[in-house]
């Protein structure tokens, strides 16, 4: 029989002791945490101006590793949404606006001056910095945002820290997992485990359709 304890959630951070479950299994659900959650992420950049010191790609990358805050309701993944654009639509990307310009000193650039049009997803930390801007310099670009498993790349792993340890007890486990902040910690778990029940579904009925 298997038996769950939840020994702390903090919203960004659960620890769950597990027992009656197989090591395998146990570990299998903190993958998933890692890779197969989805979260969102900026993929796309399109750059109208830039004179800062920091190049094309390399702001775009920054941009791309802003946690933002997820909802798995209301946004499909680019592979699942029904409206076959390759350049997405509503329910599978949102745009974000920046648009900054150095002042009299030396100005620095922040994920809270990236403007959303779903307030909603957004930022995760609006404290996050981005470039430096001097005197005359300016960034005004149009990013956006959608859905991504970790196993594509670390910009949408929904968790920061994901550790399976033995527990107190003989054959007990506790898995601790703590968000980037997208997400809720629980909502990874058990999101996770949604998607590897799944998997095996689908695994059985391969096996069975091939007998």
């Amino acid at each position: 029989m298997v038996e769950v304890k939840v020994l702390q959630d903090s919203g960004n951070t659960v620890s769950l002791q597990l027992e009656g479950i197989d090591r395998s299994y146990a570990n299998a659900v903190r993958r998933f945490c890692i890779a197969e959650v989805p979260s969102m992420a900026i993929d796309d950049v399109v750059f109208l101006e830039n004179s800062s010191v920091l190049y094309d790609e390399i702001l775009a990358h920054r941009l791309g590793m802003v946690p933002i805050k997820t909802d798995l309701e209301r946004y499909n993944l680019p592979d699942e949404c029904d409206c076959g654009n390759p350049l997405g639509c509503h329910k599978c990307r949102v745009l974000f606006v920046l648009d900054a310009k150095g002042k009299d000193k030396v100005t620095t650039v922040t994920s809270g001056d990236l403007v959303s049009e779903d307030r909603e997803i957004r930022p995760v930390s609006e404290s996050i910095p981005l470039v430096k801007l001097a005197t005359g310099q300016s960034v005004k670009l149009e990013a956006y945002a959608r859905l991504g498993r970790g196993k594509e790349h670390a910009k949408w792993q929904p968790c920061t820290v994901a550790t399976l340890t033995d527990g107190k007890k003989e054959g007990a486990f506790v898995l601790t997992v703590e968000s980037a902040g997208g997400l809720p910690a629980k909502q990874i778990v058990l999101r996770a485990i949604d998607l590897l029940e799944k998997k095996l579904k689908d695994i059985q009925a391969a096996v069975e359709g091939a007998a």
